[in-house]
């Protein structure tokens, strides 16, 4: 007699354990996005996929995800660790250093967003009620993509990225009353007091239960993690992570909001604390599982039979959603000083849905505010366009370098045709930090000068306080020849870009060969490849920096000034020759 095991739900643990640890490497190795992929894999094995064929073929059973209690249980487990993971990200701290963006742009994105979709849905026949819950729903955009794809690009740090990123952590935060204001909608369904009333009601009560949590969980879960965090066990900082994110949810539960809150509550709290790095780090190697665990679920979700079903209905409302969303936050980059070409980019960038369509049209329809039919064409909808969200970052990425070329070119053509024709100055190429510190010696001393920056917007700030400073590439010979570069004392280049360093290295020697040329470079291999193209004098950063410390150091350990001079020149004069080629040597 053989005992049934009794683990629940293993066969769906196990086939998504196997399908992740397939999945993520092959996803990086053939640099495709995550989120679509596990989508992609969700949507092809859930029961809306492959499972509809599992009763005819007896083998596909076993790969694939039937409908029912399994499927419902990992969705959970995801949600609570996408919310719980979005809060870690969201400190006061961070959200106070960008509130211009984040309370500014960010909520009127939300709002501009709302009213014209919301608007569309109800010019379309749809109730006010549902036409409203949508069009908040639709606001939302894709954190988990943006982020990935902007990572990809390396333009997290750049003002567009800065911008991004504070739009969709307003949009992360808009997701606690979205929830609350659905389920106040809920109770009220059927009712007949007025729904404003209750939205009120059931905001102000939902108010009073996250301050409470708040409260108590400030005062359990920071001494808690204080008290037996010290011995900095790993099992026991987990477990505390797992007990403050489960515990908080199912406080949340209790007080009639949902868990998915209650998770979103414990990340913030522990996002206030000084175990706040050590728990990413705790949280780090399973956070792409956990995302893949959300996003394949979310895949399972989508009913690809609505395909074929209503195709033009879903490409008018996805083209709709991202046409409206995109024009919203175009309009909203270009007021805060954006130009119209990276105004775009961000627009196609945050013109998808966002993940979290999926979880507030299931608590919709689940509080039966919203028809199950048209939330399964909704979610598809959001989900077909965050499948086409690569291509429409490569297509905003086209248009912002090519918006922004075309105003280099415009710029640097005015700015031409107003240099001065002084011979005998010094020419500066980069007017970074480091451009800036030598533009103030040299006029401390009097050395006139002339500088040039591709920097637009730092070229109108340093024009307005009338320094010498014009827009364009000082590698270019033609603009080099208009301020008499043959005759200048000195040519320094102090940009930060190695490859760009190195072209105008080139470009410059071989237009003037005998001018005097000063070079910045990053380390000592980028010095000695900048010494061999051509520059008379290469100063590294990493060098100097090293230099000086050490100088400090000697001076601290009684050798006299004059002693430290004499070793730091002796060592700064062995690494220039180390510059050298052999035959150049002495």
């Amino acid at each position: 007699m053989h005992d049934q095991h009794a683990f629940p739900f293993l066969r769906e643990i196990l086939l998504f354990l196997i399908l992740a640890g397939i999945l993520i490497p092959l996803l990086q190795r053939l640099r495709i996005n995550q989120v679509l992929g596990f989508l992609a894999v969700g949507a092809l094995l859930g029961p809306f996929g492959l499972g509809l064929l599992a009763g005819d073929v007896p083998w596909l059973a076993a790969l694939t995800f039937p409908a029912g209690p399994g499927v419902s249980m990992l969705a959970e487990i995801g949600v609570l660790f996408l919310m719980f993971m979005i809060g870690l990200e969201l400190s006061a701290a961070r959200l106070w250093s960008m509130r211009r963006w984040v309370f500014g742009a960010g909520s009127a994105q939300v709002l501009a967003s709302t009213a014209l979709l919301g608007g569309a849905l109800w010019l379309a026949g749809q109730p006010a009620q549902t036409a409203a819950i949508l069009g908040l729903v639709l606001s939302l955009s894709s954190t988990a993509i943006v982020m990935q794809l902007m990572s990809q690009q390396q333009s997290t740090g750049t003002p567009l990225g800065q911008a991004a990123f504070a739009i969709l952590m307003l949009q992360d935060l808009a997701v606690v009353p979205i929830l609350v204001l659905i389920g106040a909608l809920g109770k009220g369904a059927g009712g007949g007091d007025s729904v404003a009333l209750l939205s009120i009601v059931a905001l102000a009560k939902a108010a009073g239960a996250i301050a409470l949590i708040w409260l108590a969980g400030a005062r359990v879960v920071h001494p808690l993690f204080r008290a037996f965090a010290r011995q900095r066990q790993p099992d026991v900082f987990m477990a505390l992570i797992l007990l403050s994110t489960f515990g908080i949810a199912a406080l949340s539960a209790a007080a009639g909001l949902s868990m998915a809150l209650g998770a979103l509550i414990a990340g913030l709290l522990l996002a206030e604390t000084e175990f706040k790095h050590e728990v990413e780090l705790m949280v780090e190697p399973f956070k792409g599982l956990l995302m893949g665990l959300f996003f394949m679920t979310v895949g399972m979700t989508i009913d690809t039979r609505q395909i074929v079903e209503h195709p033009l209905w879903l490409a008018a409302f996805v083209a709709g959603l991202v046409l409206l969303k995109a024009l919203v936050v175009a309009v909203l980059l270009k007021t805060g000083g954006m130009p119209w070409g990276r105004a775009l980019e961000g627009g196609l960038l945050l013109g998808q849905g966002g993940e979290f369509a999926f979880i507030v049209i299931g608590y919709a329809i689940g509080t039966r505010v919203l028809d199950p039919a048209l939330g399964a064409r909704v979610m598809l909808a959001v989900g077909l366009s965050l499948f086409i969200t690569p291509l429409l970052a490569r297509l905003g990425r086209a248009i912002g370098e090519r918006s922004d070329s075309i105003a280099r070119a415009q710029a640097e053509y005015s700015d031409e045709q107003m240099l001065p024709a002084v011979r005998g100055q010094v020419i500066v190429a980069g007017f970074g930090r480091v451009g800036q510190q030598l533009g103030k010696l040299l006029a401390d001393q009097g050395i006139p000068f002339v500088a040039f920056e591709n920097d637009a917007r730092l070229v109108a700030q340093l024009r307005a306080d009338g320094l010498p400073v014009w827009f364009g590439n000082a590698a270019r010979p033609e603009l080099l020849r208009r301020v008499h570069a043959g005759d200048a004392p000195a040519i320094v280049l102090t940009m930060d870009q190695p490859t760009a360093a190195l072209q105008a290295v080139r470009g410059i020697r071989r237009e003037f060969p005998h001018v005097q040329l000063f070079v910045r470079s990053r380390d000592e291999r980028h010095a000695r490849i900048l010494r061999q193209a051509g520059a008379s004098v290469v100063v590294p950063e990493t060098l100097e920096a090293s230099l000086q410390l050490s100088s400090f150091v000697l001076e601290a350990m009684g050798i006299d000034e004059r002693t430290v001079d004499g070793i730091v020149d002796r060592e700064r004069d062995l690494f220039a020759a180390g510059l050298l080629d052999p035959s150049q040597r002495a």
